[in-house]
Parts: structure tokens; sequence; C-alpha cells
């Protein structure tokens, strides 16, 4: 197979993907997650490690400039003293397609302490974390878009997807304008863009 047969493939791995998503949306439990979201008093926290900690990092920036404040722990360093960021008010997203990641299992005692509202992002209904979280957002099992199919690679796509759609669904809810973006995002090409529509 040669490169351009390769990323095409790659590419329309990551596109049935996002399809399966929409395909396959569960919506009273997704409905539940924008509700407590939305009503929250507290902020939205993601946690996970590897590549769902990645994705963690990006969904946080998005809730935060969307008017959503929100900010990422690694599920390690919570481990190590940094659950002590996460109040009862919060609404703590962890991250896991197995859903029985190990670093994030051995926290869910210090979550239940604290009385967080917990919600489970996975691909596993069954897992540890989806049986100890009081939500779910759970996204369909997907084909990893390498040729080896372990790459988290679609599957880290389709969480990506999900938390982008959760951040946009809360934001407009909250009614939040361009002059309130604008407020949390001043700087770039887009701010500028944002500045020159007030004038």
């Amino acid at each position: 197979m040669n490169y351009i047969e390769q990323i095409k493939k790659s590419v329309s791995a990551e596109r049935d993907a996002i399809q399966s998503l929409l395909d396959n949306l569960n919506e009273a439990d997704y409905e539940a997650v924008c509700q407590a979201i939305a009503t929250s008093q507290g902020k939205v926290v993601f946690m996970g490690v590897g590549k769902s900690g990645h994705i963690g990092k990006k969904l946080a920036a998005t809730f935060s400039s969307t008017g959503t404040p929100s900010f990422f722990v690694h599920s390690t360093e919570a481990l190590h003293g940094d659950f002590g960021m996460i109040e009862p008010k919060d609404v703590v997203i962890l991250i896991s397609n197995s859903g029985n990641t190990q670093e994030v299992v051995d926290g869910f005692e210090t979550l239940k302490a604290i009385g967080c509202t917990t919600v489970a992002m996975t691909s596993n209904p069954e897992s540890k974390m989806a049986k100890f979280c009081d939500l779910k957002l759970i996204f369909p099992k997907v084909l990893e878009a390498d040729h080896l199919n372990l790459a988290p690679t679609s599957s880290s796509t389709v969480t990506l997807v999900l938390g982008d759609a959760i951040a946009c669904t809360v934001s407009a809810h909250k009614a939040f304008k361009p002059e309130n973006f604008h407020l949390y995002h001043p700087g770039g090409s887009l701010g500028k863009r944002l500045e020159d529509a007030k004038s």
C-alpha cells in the first residue's frame, strides 16, 4: 500500500468513527450530562492519562473558552495531591476508552469522598468507570485508524468530537455571545476579528 492509500484509509476510518457516534447517540444519558454541566455551580474537571489525557486538556480549554470554567487534572498527579483542586460542586469527567485504566480507577474512592458529580466518558458500558460514575457518556467502539488497530486514533477523535459537542451545546444553552467569547479570547487573529466586529 502506498502512502496516499494509507492516508485515505486512515482518514476514512476516523470519518466512519464519527458517523458511528452520530448514529448511536444515547440521548437520555447525553442530555443528563449537559443538564448537570449547565446547572453546576462549580467547574468541569477532566481527568485521564495518555492520549485520553491529551484529549482532556483540549476539552478543558474548549469548555473554558466557550463559557464553562474548566481545567484538566492528570489522574496520576491527582493521586499525589492534585485531588485538592476538586470541590464537591464540580463535575468531574473521567476519560478512558476501556473504562478500566488503573490510574483512573485508583481515584474512585477519593472522588466519592469529595462528593463531586462524576461522569464516565468511555466506549465500555460494563467498565469499572461506567459502573462507578453518576452519569455516563458512552460512545461506540470503533476501529482505530492505524494498520494494527491499536493506536488511539479513531477512539480519541470520537472522544474529542463528543466533548466538543457537549461544550458547544452547553454554551448555546447559556446563550453565550460573541462579546463573551472575546472577553476570554482577546488575542490572535480571532480576537482581532471580534474586536473589529465591535467597532
